[in-house]
């Protein structure tokens, strides 16, 4: 059997485990590992500029292709502290990264070493595993089972720290045979798929709710089928968005207080039926419980067994994979139609596409400064249907759910439960780098552009080329939108003078400068009737320099996005006119009916 070092062992693992590409940014105590991933070759390294920015990498990483699992890589303490953001990040939206830390000597971890940190202890409350491995033997066995658990059940993060000495403790190890363990994921039973299937076919007005845990699957397909099979209406939520196109007959537009649409939030409150598969019911979704809830029959459909009657009882539950059960779905559901047992939809899902042709909000605005609508109209119009978007948080992020178009799943990549700022930079790299020749398009405000702007730099030494759209009206505007409840306008404006870039006037940082000085493209506009030939423009300079091109778009100062303030679905306010005649929403979905 061939002798090694614990960390080249390590590096072999990650290699027969699938991983080509990592993130990281190397330190005293990991170089033992970086010795081993120069001298093994055949996994990419990225290095990064903020160790927390390789987490969010491998996170973009990660939700771009089925089966990917992004690696990070830190050295000790401050290193391992800085990508909790990203485990948290993982592990609330289910996403498997693997982040490997070093250690100080195992003689003196508690010794108050040098940047020594019981990091494992930090990480366990944001991970489904972190050990710090104190005996070089067990390395590859806690590999080996970090990655069945982050593929298991459902996905998330692991975290494995290896002290130096660890690292550089030759063991035996035999490569050749080691094999990837069984993945487990729980299954439906046919005759849990037969309850609830007669509990969609008993009511009147069904909806599916399509979770985030239907595109981890890889089930978006099965979900399609299902739902034209039974003539069912689809909702897709914030995570779950591309599960169905959104231009598709069934698609009956999101849910929620920020994140939805008009027409989606007054189907589902017309529903008698909801089933949801892959989802969590999140706050932002739901809102009030008993709005959502009443006169709803509930069934839900989640790989994890504890997520089930976890926000309120479904009437029914089912602990499975979304594909296992969705296979399942698909097949009685076939068997129902040609037994001629499935009830005609027709008329409600009608239903559906007329309040979406009528129940639309205003995008056309020519207004200088830009208002934000008419950004998001002009993406529209710019970027396609195999647009990749990647965002994070705030007015910008809200406002583009509210009027983006998405086709394909993993076509929204949004940061949903732990929204950290900065999260967009680094996550955008991960997703141009495991989709090389896909269009990026990156959507951030100010402030979350601000948190991790040096990961610009990255973008330009690795020739990572993607267009990041920036929304700059130098506020904190969720949190100014939020304030309002309190009467306040307190510590969220971000505006001054820039005595080195007067033409400014109060927006203060120039982005442009900044981007060009980390190495990148960049360009401004005032005008809504450029933003058109700025995305072009963009596009092009992407492809020419090979690095990020930013688009920044100087809005109003103060914009309400439409949102409730009641946490009650039925009452989201409309702060801004509602679209009246076509013009008004020109890149909408379907043709506004007047």
């Amino acid at each position: 059997m061939a002798r090694m070092t614990a960390a080249r062992a390590a590096v072999e693992i990650l290699k027969r485990e699938g991983v080509t590409s990592a993130f990281g940014v190397p330190g005293a105590a990991i170089n033992p590992f970086y010795a081993a991933l120069e001298a093994s070759g055949g996994i990419n390294h990225t290095l990064a500029r903020h160790v927390e920015g390789a987490s969010h990498m491998a996170e973009g990483y990660t939700r771009t292709h089925p089966g990917n699992i992004g690696v990070c890589v830190g050295t000790s303490g401050p290193a391992g502290t800085d990508m909790i953001t990203g485990l948290y990040s993982a592990i609330g939206d289910s996403v498997p990264i693997l982040c490997i830390t070093g250690q100080a000597p195992t003689a003196v971890i508690h010794k108050e070493d040098f940047q020594a940190v019981d990091i494992a202890s930090i990480a366990k409350p944001v991970t489904k595993m972190a050990v710090t491995v104190l005996e070089a033997a067990q390395v590859p066995g806690v590999l080996q089972q970090a990655f069945h658990l982050m593929r298991s059940g459902r996905p998330g993060p692991v975290l494995i720290d290896l002290p130096v000495d660890v690292q550089q403790t030759e063991i035996e190890f035999d490569v050749e045979t080691y094999e990837p363990l069984s993945v487990y994921k729980p299954a439906a039973t046919r005759a849990q798929i037969a309850k609830a299937l007669s509990m969609l076919n008993a009511s009147e007005r069904p909806l599916i709710v399509a979770g985030g845990g239907v595109i981890t699957a890889d089930a978006a397909e099965l979900l399609l089928e299902f739902a034209e099979l039974t003539g069912t209406p689809v909702i897709p939520t914030l995570m779950g968005w591309g599960a169905i196109p959104d231009d598709h007959e069934l698609n009956a537009g999101m849910v929620g207080l920020q994140t939805s649409h008009r027409y989606g939030n007054a189907t589902f409150l017309e529903s008698d039926f909801v089933l949801g598969i892959g989802n969590r019911w999140a706050n932002r979704h739901t809102g009030r419980i008993d709005v959502y809830t009443a006169g709803r029959t509930f069934v839900h459909v989640d790989v994890e067994p504890t997520q089930i009657g976890k926000i309120f009882a479904p009437d029914y539950g089912i602990a499975s994979d979304a594909k296992a059960a969705l296979e399942l779905f698909v097949e009685a559901a076939r068997e129902s139609r040609a037994a001629g047992t499935l009830p005609d939809r027709s008329a409600w899902a009608a239903a559906a596409q007329e309040r979406k042709a009528t129940l639309q909000r205003r995008t056309h605005f020519d207004d200088i400064p830009i208002k934000p609508q008419r950004v998001y109209e002009e993406m529209n119009k710019a970027f396609g249907p195999e647009t990749r978007y990647v965002t994070t948080i705030g007015l910008s992020q809200i406002a583009g759910a509210q009027m983006l178009h998405v086709y394909r799943p993993r076509h929204w990549i949004n940061c949903g439960q732990a929204g950290p700022l900065g999260w967009t930079i680094p996550a955008a790299l991960g997703v141009a780098k495991a989709d090389p020749q896909a269009q990026v398009v990156a959507l951030s405000g100010d402030y979350d552009f601000q948190f991790m702007i040096e990961e610009l730099a990255v973008g330009a030494q690795h020739k990572i080329p993607y267009v990041h759209v920036l929304v700059n009206n130098s506020y904190l505007g969720l949190i100014r939108q939020a304030q309002r409840a309190f009467d306040i306008d307190f510590q969220v404006n971000l505006e001054f003078e820039n005595i080195n870039s007067p033409e400014l006037g109060v927006y203060g940082v120039d982005h442009v400068k900044v981007a060009e000085g980390l190495g990148c493209k960049a360009i401004r506009v005032t005008d809504p009737a450029e933003l058109g030939a700025a995305f072009e423009q963009a596009k092009k300079l992407a492809a020419e320099f090979q690095v990020p091109v930013v688009v920044e778009a100087i809005l109003e100062r103060v914009t309400n996005i439409s949102m409730s303030g009641t946490n009650d679905i039925g009452k989201v306010v409309e702060f801004e006119e509602l679209a009246t005649e076509p013009g008004h929403a020109p890149t909408s979905i379907r043709t506004l009916k007047v």
